[in-house]
């Protein structure tokens, strides 16, 4: 990998770190390609129980490197569409993972940087983090971004922050709910680690039928498709053995399978 830097940690957690400190984790084709690349072969690995993006340096990512926006203000129109379309693609690989993706986010998230960490499940950020939906000071416009920026915190705050593209904190970022929470820099990793102990206690094909069944639900009304959607999944999931697994662990008064001989998930 040229962008990235991948470790496999103990437990199945993996860390994913942007390593392009020199231009503050700006990524181009390269790194975009690499993402995708590595959020399938991680969402596909059964070894594999949480992945954590971070990034080298100084800042989590600057967003798009502007020497790859220079190339793309050149190119053709078909051209710049592939390119958008691989952008696009790598953030719903992100996004759609079936492991649970946490973002450790210090330093600045700029346009594109912040759409990563809208993408991921859950966001932990040191105090002195900066973020902005900064495209609009290029003239360009949170395009690509968009879907997941307005997922994570709702239309208005995902449009007042493209409109006025300017720098918020880390306790707006977490009022608003792109972050979950704030913590001192040097609290940052063992915030992380409280996430991660916190779902090494759950199941792992569990937590991958969560994210697959909530990327369904709608927002409001409860159809009858939603009802029958929602009914199905459970009545299957019931069946499987990591669900008679676990409750034989819970009635047995013992650690699940699925738990390491750490100490992960035990009470």
């Amino acid at each position: 990998m040229k962008t990235l830097a991948v470790a496999y940690g103990a437990a199945g957690v993996t860390t994913v770190e942007m390593a392009r400190p020199e231009v503050y984790n700006a990524f181009d084709e390269t790194m975009i390609a690499e993402l995708t690349e590595v959020f399938t072969t991680l969402g596909q690995d059964p070894a594999v129980r949480v992945i954590v993006l971070a990034g080298q340096g100084k800042a989590f990512s600057a967003g798009a490197d502007l020497q790859w926006m220079k190339r793309a203000s050149v190119a053709s129109e078909a051209d710049n569409l592939e390119d958008a379309r691989r952008f696009a693609a790598m953030l719903q690989r992100i996004d759609a993972c079936p492991k649970p993706t946490i973002a450790r986010v210090h330093g600045v998230a700029l346009g594109g940087g912040v759409g990563l960490i809208c993408a991921c499940d859950m966001a932990v950020a040191s105090g002195d983090a900066a973020f902005a939906a900064s495209e609009a000071r290029f003239g360009i416009l949170p395009s690509v971004i968009g879907p997941y920026l307005t997922n994570a915190v709702g239309r208005r705050h995902a449009r007042r922050l493209a409109l006025l593209a300017s720098r918020i904190g880390a306790v707006e970022a977490q009022r608003i709910g792109m972050i979950d929470e704030v913590v001192t820099r040097d609290g940052l990793d063992a915030a992380v680690q409280t996430r991660v102990d916190e779902l090494l206690r759950n199941g792992p094909d569990s937590l991958a039928e969560i994210k697959a069944l909530f990327s369904q639900l709608p927002v409001g009304e409860v159809t009858e498709a939603t009802r029958e959607l929602t009914a199905r999944t459970i009545a299957r999931v019931r069946m499987t053995d990591e669900a008679r697994e676990g409750f034989a662990a819970f009635l047995d008064k013992r650690p699940a399978a699925w738990m390491s001989d750490k100490g992960e998930g035990k009470a």
